[in-house]
This record gives structure tokens, C-alpha cells and sequence, in this order.
């Protein structure tokens, strides 16, 4: 007997023998690794790494030229649906700054109503699928949980870094997911305001049950707030906790000489 519904131990990410090719540069090669539910893993690694291509590889957005990539155990160019599952803060949110768009509008298109089939129902809380869900009561209670509310009205264009990074988190919160992805997410936000962003991030991840997969240059906030690292350089050096993938010798075998580990002092 079999079931749609992903057991507690079973992995929500795997990736087997990943190899991507841009043109005839080799951007990845035969990487594998798994995410466990409620994990927190960055990747880290130096310019040109293939940081930002592993991570549109897991969404599908670039071909995989070998190897196997599975999301929910489905692989993820089958996902349907369960796409809607995935949350997705990129590192550079471009759009005209004219664009007349408020917050609330950009969180609302991230609501999504889940169809009634049976088959996905063991993977969405009741509360998408039922008629009488309120989508204004969602896009309310999102900007509220990431401290966005009193910016609902404000048109997009004229928010700062940080304040469009919370109203992102909120558009990836107005529907409830299993697997976030952040491709540099803190990028262009201040010592002070990444630090703040970690802990409500770690707030929400705990609350939601998330898992979280998310790109990082900043080794000293990753040590502090991820549970799971993987060291990439075109391939996996190492994956493991804070403690054990983050040692000298590791990143020395990940960054090559001269990298330099700057630590944050508050």
C-alpha cells in the first residue's frame, strides 16, 4: 500500500549525481545530498561555485544535464501542485519601480487555493482547499507575522532593501509551505537588519515547520543561525553541521587560500 503523504524520516529534498552544463562550461558536477524535514542548510562557497545554479536546478528553472533532483519524492519536474509547496526568495527582486503594485497585491500572488482532488489533500491543511478561506484574511496575517502590516498600502517601489525583503518572506508565507529556497536573500541589507531578519526567519521556521535551503556568503551568520552546511566549489567539498563543515580545513579545501573569515561583533 502505498501514499502520497511523505513520511517524518523521509527526505524532502534529494539530489543525486547533479551535473548542469552552461554552454560548455561545467557549472556543477555530480553533486548529491539530501534535506531532512525542519532543517535549516546553507550553501556556501566562493564566487562562481554554482551556489546560484544548484538552487535553480532544485526549482526547475534551469535543465539539469544529468542526475536526478526530487522534491516531496516526486521528481521535480513532475511537482504539479505541490510546486505550490515551494517558497522562493531570489537575490535580486528586479521590477520597474513604477510599477503601480501595493504590498498587499504583490503578497496576494502568493495565495493559491488547492484543487479538492484526493490526492492532494495529504499534503495541504484544509484551510487552502476549503471554500470560505478569506484571501484578504491571509495577505492581513502575513504582513503581520513578518512586522509588514502597517507597509500593506505602500506602493512596492518605494520600499528599502529590508522592507521588501519582509514583504517577500510574507508572500512566501500568505500560503503555507514545506521547502523555502534563498538565493542571497540578506544581499543589500545591513549587518543589524540580516541579524533581525535571521531570528524572524528562525521564528518562522519553527512555527510553519519549514525547510530551508538558502544560499550564503556571510560564513559568521550562517554559524550562528543554520543547523546543516554544504561547502560547494562547482562540486560538494563537504556537508555536515556548523561546527564540522565550517572548520579551517574545510574552508580552506572550499575557498582555496587567502579567504579570510570576517566575524560580525554586536
Amino acid at each position: 500500500m502505498t501514499s502520497d503523504q511523505p513520511q517524518l524520516t523521509s527526505p524532502i529534498l534529494k539530489v543525486e549525481g547533479l551535473t548542469v552544463y552552461q554552454g560548455s562550461y561545467l557549472a556543477l558536477r555530480d553533486v548529491s545530498f539530501e534535506l531532512m524535514p525542519g532543517t535549516d542548510t546553507a550553501i556556501v562557497g566562493p564566487n562562481g561555485a554554482g551556489k546560484s545554479t544548484l538552487v535553480k536546478a532544485v526549482l526547475d528553472l534551469i535543465p539539469q544535464s544529468t542526475g536526478k533532483i526530487e522534491i516531496f519524492g516526486r521528481r521535480v519536474t513532475n511537482l504539479g501542485y505541490l510546486r505550490h509547496l515551494l517558497g522562493y526568495m531570489p537575490q535580486n527582486f528586479i521590477f520597474d519601480r513604477s510599477f503601480p503594485i501595493s504590498v498587499s497585491d504583490l503578497v496576494g500572488l502568493g495565495w493559491a487555493r488547492i484543487p479538492k482532488q484526493r490526492q492532494h489533500r495529504s499534503f495541504f491543511p484544509k484551510s487552502l482547499w476549503r471554500k470560505d478561506r478569506d484571501k484578504s484574511a491571509a495577505i492581513a496575517q502575513a504582513l503581520q507575522r513578518t512586522d509588514a502590516y502597517h507597509l500593506r498600502h505602500q506602493a512596492v517601489g518605494t520600499l528599502s532593501g529590508g522592507q521588501l525583503k519582509r514583504v517577500l518572506l510574507a508572500y512566501c508565507l500568505v500560503t503555507p509551505r514545506k521547502l523555502l529556497v534563498l538565493d542571497e536573500a540578506f544581499a543589500g541589507v545591513d549587518v543589524q537588519g540580516a541579524a533581525d531578519f535571521y531570528v524572524l526567519l528562525n521564528e518562522l521556521k519553527l512555527q510553519e515547520g519549514w525547510t530551508i535551503l538558502q544560499v550564503s556568503h556571510d560564513i559568521d551568520m550562517v554559524s550562528r543561525h543554520c543547523d546543516r552546511v554544504l561547502c560547494l566549489n562547482q562540486t560538494v567539498v563537504c556537508t555536515g553541521k556548523p561546527e564540522i563543515a565550517l572548520s579551517p580545513q574545510n574552508l580552506l579545501a572550499t575557498y582555496g587560500p587567502g579567504f579570510s573569515r570576517y566575524q560580525h561583533h554586536h
